[in-house]
């Protein structure tokens, strides 16, 4: 992977970004993703976001070695303390789990001012990322499921505006679990992924019968079972 071929995760992430966009990458790790949006003429300029000394080097020396120097500002910063509101219009977070991406949106909300985009691709707990958006007004407008190496990504695509407003509570709870876009379209992908789910889930509920049945254990058993109703009903 470099500035000029992405991973094919990392590629559908970039397809989501307005032409014109002022980019914020958090997370950037070598600044891949805000140099090819550059140089595909995807962004007028970037801010590349890295807490780790590490990623924050090699994306200054990915910058420098294009010569991007004067349209991606490389950042060291956690979240999205490397922004100031009004500073960017799109935001990109990439390859981390959905609580941490709910909660650095949540930590840097302030700084959310001006942003008329979020691309957010987790590696798992996309329903964090969903439950956050419904509290603060953003609404998802696109949504991708994809296998990549053996593994699956969601990614998902929000503006601000009124989530959810026309659905009842129960689309609203499958939404926010599998997708309100992904359950509509059901890929081949996204059927694997929950198929693959509800045989884990029923495992855990097969063991939890076989316990004490405490109240944490009826507590998470109901959890469970509510799951599998709703998967189950979707693909059915």
């Amino acid at each position: 992977m470099n500035e000029l071929q992405l991973s094919i995760r990392l590629e559908k992430v970039a397809s989501y970004i307005p032409v014109n966009s002022i980019l914020a990458d958090i997370g950037s790790d070598h600044a891949y993703l805000p140099c090819y949006a550059y140089i595909k003429g995807l962004i007028n300029r970037a801010i590349a976001g890295e807490v780790n000394e590490g990623p924050f080097l090699s994306a200054k020396e990915q910058v420098k070695k294009v010569n991007l120097e004067e349209k991606i500002d490389v950042r060291k910063g956690d979240g999205l303390a490397v922004i100031s509101p009004n500073e960017v219009t799109c935001i990109t977070i990439a390859g981390m789990g959905g609580s941490l991406i709910r909660k650095i949106l949540e930590d840097g909300k302030e700084k959310l001012v001006g942003v008329s985009r979020l691309i957010l691709q987790p590696n798992i707990g996309a329903k964090n990322i969903r439950e956050w958006l419904i509290e603060e007004e953003w609404q998802l407008i696109a949504e991708t499921i994809l296998e990549e190496d053996g593994k699956v990504y969601e990614i998902l695509v929000a503006e601000k505006g009124n989530p959810y407003q026309s659905y009842n509570q129960e689309e609203i709870q499958a939404g926010i679990l599998l997708g309100p876009f992904l359950m509509q379209e059901k890929s081949p992908v996204f059927i694997k992924k929950w198929q693959h789910e509800l045989l884990h889930w029923k495992r855990i509920i097969e063991n939890l019968n076989a316990a004490e049945m405490t109240e944490a254990n009826q507590q998470r058993k109901a959890e469970l079972e509510q799951k599998v109703n709703i998967v189950e009903e979707v693909l059915s």
